[in-house]
């Protein structure tokens, strides 16, 4: 009998919440099938078997918290298809033996039922419990039900709170006596959940990426030293140019001219003014990039995500635009790797699409500067000459870091920003 383990999964990553199940107790699988998805922090990834075989047993259901190196199923490579290796309905001899085993089994059940009984009531009070308040690896689980032990009395060494098998055996050896004088701070939080209301509510459970969004810019907001400044910019020069050049433009490289490919580019050329934009802080160090990975934020279902346009200061406007709509389309259609996500420099987000007038986006640490895009709105504006005409104007907002970046710093690279769109025919030749 061979084990299903949570394998490595990636560098940041060292737990996952079963999100589907692909095969089932009985199914047949091949060696590298893949048998249940995992949904992490960042993307949805498959575990493949690492065996050929039939699932004998699943041991982690959907939905399950699980982490690198749990066992999820196991497999019988002799087994066979559709049942038990061991049986075979259509064979006389296996019925009779099966019939004088269940004999057997059924004088035995007659001395244990009383102890059976009272085990059955003590899993379904812990069951009950476990569902509730208590978060616990299915390995903890497992083992709490071989040792007897009530896991709302085990005491949690994981600074979230999860209980694993080594805080079970602790409480088995009576290690755990301190739970009662828990800090009301670790309760107070799980009794407002369970808040009673007078009126309809609908409990959803939080997805393990919704849940890491919120505690990462909690993080965020507490550690970096985050302010924001606003401009606006003209856009009728890029409409105009994207208006000209539209059709020539997707006949020659088969894609469109977004507003996105203008952006970067400006992004990447006051990047390259501004250096302390392209940071992050290491300990007592600070690291200036010499590259310019930009994150791209996209919508999910699921949440936000940002994937990474590689070496963007190495592309021009075509290849800008390709590998931001394959990085969306991957998003969307859920098929972003760990690769995509990692490694940004700086953040771009477009509130915009969703008419969003003005906000102040938040950092995605440990990068130190976002950039935000919002609704073009057109506005009456005073010209140089003093007179009005109506202008397409885009309200832009940057979230830094004052911990790395000065003020003065922050409102020299957005008017610089400003200053390479209300000009692209410029930005254009340096792109």
């Amino acid at each position: 009998m061979n084990e299903i383990k949570i394998p490595e999964l990636a560098e940041s990553i060292t737990e996952g919440t079963i999100a589907e199940w692909l095969v089932k107790k009985g199914d047949k699988v091949e060696k590298g099938d893949p048998v249940v998805e995992l949904e992490t922090d960042k993307v949805n990834v498959e575990v493949n078997s690492d065996y050929a075989g039939v699932i004998t047993e699943v041991v982690a259901e959907e939905g399950d918290d699980v982490e690198v190196g749990d066992v999820i199923a196991k497999i019988d490579e002799n087994g066979e298809a559709g049942g038990d290796a061991s049986a075979d309905d259509s064979n006389e001899s296996s019925e009779q033996k099966s019939e004088d085993s269940s004999k057997e089994e059924a004088s035995d059940k007659k001395e244990e039922a009383p102890k059976k009984e009272e085990k059955e009531i003590e899993n379904t009070k812990e069951e009950s419990k476990d569902n509730g308040d208590v978060i616990a690896s299915p390995a903890a689980r497992k083992r709490a039900r071989e040792l007897g032990i009530d896991l709302s009395s085990v005491q949690a060494r994981d600074p979230l709170g999860r209980i694993r098998p080594e805080d079970v055996d602790s409480a088995a050896k009576g290690g755990n006596e301190q739970k009662e004088s828990k800090p009301k701070k670790k309760e107070e939080p799980a009794q407002s959940e369970k808040t009673e209301f007078d009126k309809p509510v609908e409990r959803v459970k939080m997805s393990r990426r919704r849940q890491t969004i919120a505690n990462h810019l909690v993080e965020v907001q507490q550690e970096a030293a985050m302010l924001t400044t606003f401009n606006e910019v003209d856009m009728t020069n890029i409409m105009k140019l994207r208006s000209k050049r539209k059709e020539s433009f997707m006949k020659k490289h088969d894609v469109k001219l977004g507003f996105m490919s203008f952006f970067t580019k400006a992004v990447i050329g006051a990047l390259k003014e501004f250096p302390h934009l392209n940071a992050e802080i290491q300990g007592k160090e600070l690291v200036l990039k010499k590259f310019y990975d930009i994150g791209i934020a996209v919508s999910t279902e699921e949440g936000l995500v940002v994937p990474v346009v590689r070496d963007a200061d190495r592309l021009d406007f075509a290849g800008v635009e390709r590998e931001i709509g394959n990085l969306g389309k991957k998003a969307v259609n859920k098929e972003l790797k760990m690769e995509d996500l990692q490694g940004g420099t700086f953040t771009i987000t477009n509130g915009g699409t969703f008419g969003s007038m003005l906000s102040t986006p938040i950092l995605n640490a440990p990068q130190v500067g976002i950039l935000g895009m919002h609704n073009i709105q057109k506005r009456a504006m005073v010209m140089p000459d003093d007179s009005i005409e109506v202008r397409p104007m885009m309200y832009l907002a940057l979230s830094y870091d004052h911990r790395i970046v000065d003020g003065k710093d922050a409102v020299k690279f957005l008017v610089r920003i400003k200053e390479l769109l209300e000009d692209p025919y410029d930005l254009l030749l340096e792109g």
